[in-house]
């Protein structure tokens, strides 16, 4: 069996994208500094696995729906094991919880950050 032990993506700040993730997900920056082409990334997550945060010298948005493009990121899944205490902590952080199911075996939520980027968090039963 494999694991998924990271994952690359682009924002325009890696380090304030760090920072809310650290408070929010309780998250650690393992690693950050200069990048291919001339940008930075810092690495934040556990132990085990961590989200990539690439910023080129230059960033730009496309204005599109990552839905709609071959190869784009649609949205990252975090497993957390309280769903309302994380809904409070996303909140706090100044972003907007939406889209709440109770599905098997769990319920969700999603919230779009600062870069337009989905997130869907996940509570199993």
């Amino acid at each position: 069996m494999a694991t998924l032990e990271h994952t690359n993506f682009t924002v325009r700040d890696p380090q304030a994208t760090a920072a809310w993730m650290k408070d929010v997900f309780d998250w650690k920056v393992r690693w950050e500094g200069p990048a291919i082409a001339g940008g930075y990334t810092v690495h934040v997550g556990s132990q085990h696995t961590y989200l990539a945060l690439y910023a080129p010298n230059n960033p730009k948005t496309t204005g599109e729906s990552s839905y709609d493009i071959v190869g784009g990121l649609n949205h990252v899944g975090v497993l957390v094991e309280d769903i309302d205490a994380m809904e409070a902590k996303v909140r706090k952080a100044g972003f907007e919880p939406r889209n709440h199911a109770d599905y098997e075996p769990g319920k969700r939520f999603y919230f779009d950050d600062d870069d337009g980027i989905e997130f869907e968090v996940i509570q199993y039963d």
